[in-house]
């Protein structure tokens, strides 16, 4: 049975299933977006069962499995977790079809029960740990700059071309300094941090990071970095921060200047205590400063 269902896949796919033509596709790579739910996983073989939403002009709703190449991705992937990621589709390759830039948006599925907890997130009420970075202004600091405030932290590189990954984090953090420099926003605004650091020390120096941030305050924006601030570290520092949240991240083989990574972004409360872990892009800039403000009034 397992064999006559993938050998429908493999048609449907080859054959261009759901107005896509395999004439046109062939020996030339397609992306589609997709969001799904992981049902099993071939850790071994790399294979991920996903139950997937429509793949909007290529398939309906459905249940396959799925090459995934990225190895970081093993330790994060367990049935029940959501996901999104491309679908990379090439009708002439060895494997017709894979997925790349894999992001997960929920730990676990409302409904859904016994499902093994995921310890990358089980650092919710331990204190946060301290670190020794650079912001963009080459000062130094630690936690301990930001005692006694409500702080955001995310992980980012400068070079991250994907625009779910790292330029929606950003975008997002950025978002939210800007909302709290509006004069209605006064009462909050000193009681509140956000910090993005960098993964990629060869590239991203405080200089450039300056630069970044200053691009998405806007031209017209204030250089303030008061609010929202960007760091970066040694590769060992960085790894130590990132390995307790559960950020993975590893050079792509291919291209040597890109990152294959999961996200992460974290809640800490003034009291230095992880409040929230949040996988995934699948948040807003309001629902951050909800979440920041949810650690002021404790």
């Amino acid at each position: 049975m397992k064999k006559y269902f993938a050998a429908l896949i493999l048609l449907a796919l080859s054959a261009g299933f759901a107005c896509t033509k395999a004439d046109e596709n062939k020996g030339a790579e397609k992306r589609y977006p997709m969001k799904g739910k992981v049902i099993s996983v071939d850790k071994e073989n790399k294979l991920a069962k996903i139950h997937h939403e429509d793949i909007e002009g290529f398939m309906d709703a459905m249940t396959m499995d799925f090459p995934i190449k990225s190895d970081w991705v093993w330790d994060e992937l367990r049935p029940g977790v959501q996901v999104q990621a491309e679908m990379v589709f090439n009708s002439a390759a060895k494997d017709p079809y894979w997925l790349e830039n894999i992001a997960i948006v929920a730990t676990t599925v409302e409904g859904d029960e016994n499902v093994e907890v995921n310890q990358k997130f089980a650092q919710v009420g331990n204190p946060a740990p301290d670190f020794k970075l650079t912001n963009q202004d080459g000062k130094a600091i630690t936690m301990a700059d930001f005692k006694g405030k409500a702080l955001g932290i995310t992980f980012i590189y400068a070079r991250c071309p994907l625009a779910e990954f790292c330029i929606k984090m950003s975008t997002n953090f950025s978002d939210v300094a800007l909302e709290l420099q509006k004069p209605e926003q006064s009462e909050i605004r000193d009681k509140v941090r956000l910090l993005s650091i960098s993964f990629d020390p060869e590239n991203d120096t405080p200089a450039k990071l300056r630069s970044y941030g200053l691009g998405y305050l806007g031209k017209d924006a204030k250089p303030d970095f008061s609010v929202w601030s960007l760091a970066v570290g040694s590769d060992a520092e960085v790894r130590k921060i990132a390995d307790f949240y559960g950020l993975r991240y590893e050079i792509d083989p291919e291209d040597k200047t890109q990152f294959r990574h999961s996200l992460r972004t974290i809640v800490i409360g003034p009291d230095g205590k992880v409040a929230k872990v949040i996988p995934g892009s699948d948040w807003t800039p309001a629902s951050l400063l909800k979440d920041l403000e949810a650690t002021l009034a404790k």
